[in-house]
Order: structure tokens, then C-alpha cells, then sequence
């Protein structure tokens, strides 16, 4: 079984798929210790023996490296192996505040609702009552505030994030469509000088065929008048 010293390509993203799955089912805790010693155990179940203070040590470090792409330098972000992974998890993590939001939202609602259909039927030597009850509604509704307040500040965050993204990708794209267009230039400027070089051997070839056809003829004209005037001589 694996474990122990440094942490592989594989093993973090093993880490990173059980930290995943337990998302639902702790992020809403803080049973931090229940939480690593589950995958710890996890960890264990897919062959790689790492404690739980080994885990969250290594996924504090994974953290770190996230948002520190994401805040200091975000166009080199995929240059971190594990950041889409990242990003889709704490994706969902918002998603997850969000709609838990929503479902406290709609308790408090429901509590709001019920406290004020008392209210109505009470008598009037009951007011003071009434008066703790509204006291307990406004302490009750605080918490989902605070609870809204934090969610917002996450979405903002994601939505910043997912615009940076998105703003990344359109630079790497412009400049890959610009790369690609330099070196067509660069192929095209080649083949233009690849053709000026094959028409320029052509031409020297061509020279020179018709140098040794001149030269030929010459030599051809000298031998038949060297035989014509040996013909001649031999007559007279």
C-alpha cells in the first residue's frame, strides 16, 4: 500500500475526489477531526495509507496553491495541475451555500408565518407575550443574515473568479489564433523563398545547358572547317 513521504499525481487527486464527495455531507459542520479521519479511511480503501493530519496538511497546501493562482497570477491558473478540479469543487460548494440559503430562507418563513397567526389570536393581556415573541422572531432571523451576508461574499467571490476565467481564456485564445497566423505567415514566406530558389537553379541550369550547346556548336563549326581545308589539301 502507498503512502507516506511525498504525495503523487495520483494520490492527490484521489484526495481531491473523496474531499469532493464528503462535500454535502460536512461542509456544513465543523467536525473537522470526524471529517479527515473519513478520508483518511478513504484514502486507505483506495490504496494509499496517509493519517488524517497528513490529509487536511495536504489539502490546506492544495488550498494555498488554488487561491494563490486565483488572486496573484489567474492567466497562469492551468499551470496548477489540480485547479479545474479545484474550481469545480468550490463551484459546487456555492451552489451548496446557496441553496441551503434558500431552504433557511424558507424555515424562517414558515416560522414567521405561524408566529403571526398566534399573534392575531391572542387577547390583549397578552401583548408582552407577543413582545417576546417578535424579540425571538428578529434573534431568530439574524443567524440566516450573517448566513446570506457570508453566501453573497462567496458568490461575488465565484462570480469574480468565473469572469477572470472566462477573461483568461478569451487572451489564450486570441493569442493561440495569433500564433497560428504568424506561422502560416512564416510557411508562406518559406515556400515563397523555397520557390525563388528552385526558379533561380532553374535559370542557372538553363544557362548553363545553353553555354554547352554554344560551345558544342563552336567545336562542331571548327572541326568541319579543319576537315574542309584537310579535304583541300589533299586535292590539290
Amino acid at each position: 500500500m502507498a503512502g507516506g513521504g511525498q504525495w503523487g499525481q495520483e494520490e492527490t487527486g484521489e484526495l481531491i475526489s473523496i474531499r469532493g464527495e464528503l462535500e454535502k455531507d460536512f461542509s456544513a459542520t465543523k467536525h473537522n477531526k470526524t471529517l479527515w479521519e473519513v478520508v483518511s479511511g478513504g484514502m486507505k480503501d483506495r490504496g494509499f495509507a496517509r493519517t488524517p493530519h497528513q490529509c487536511k496538511s495536504k489539502w490546506k497546501n492544495l488550498l494555498n496553491r488554488y487561491k494563490g493562482k486565483e488572486t496573484s497570477d489567474p492567466e497562469n491558473g492551468c499551470q496548477f495541475p489540480f485547479f479545474e478540479e479545484l474550481h469545480a469543487l468550490f463551484t459546487e460548494r456555492a451552489k451548496n451555500m446557496q441553496r441551503r440559503l434558500l431552504e433557511s430562507d424558507s424555515t424562517q418563513a414558515k416560522k414567521r408565518v405561524k408566529r403571526t397567526t398566534t399573534d392575531e389570536d391572542e387577547s390583549e393581556e397578552e401583548k408582552p407575550s407577543r413582545g417576546i415573541s417578535r424579540k425571538r422572531e428578529k434573534a431568530d432571523t439574524r443567524p440566516s443574515c450573517g448566513v446570506e451576508e457570508v453566501v453573497r461574499e462567496i458568490l461575488n467571490e465565484q462570480v469574480r473568479m468565473d469572469v477572470q476565467w472566462r477573461e483568461m481564456m478569451d487572451r489564450r485564445g486570441q493569442e493561440r489564433q495569433l500564433f497560428e497566423q504568424e506561422w502560416q505567415q512564416s510557411m508562406e514566406k518559406l515556400e515563397r523563398e523555397r520557390l525563388m530558389v528552385e526558379k533561380a537553379w532553374r535559370e542557372r541550369e538553363e544557362e548553363e545547358r545553353r553555354r554547352e550547346e554554344s560551345r558544342a556548336e563552336r567545336r562542331d563549326s571548327l572541326l568541319t572547317t579543319l576537315l574542309n581545308q584537310l579535304i583541300n589539301d589533299t586535292d590539290l
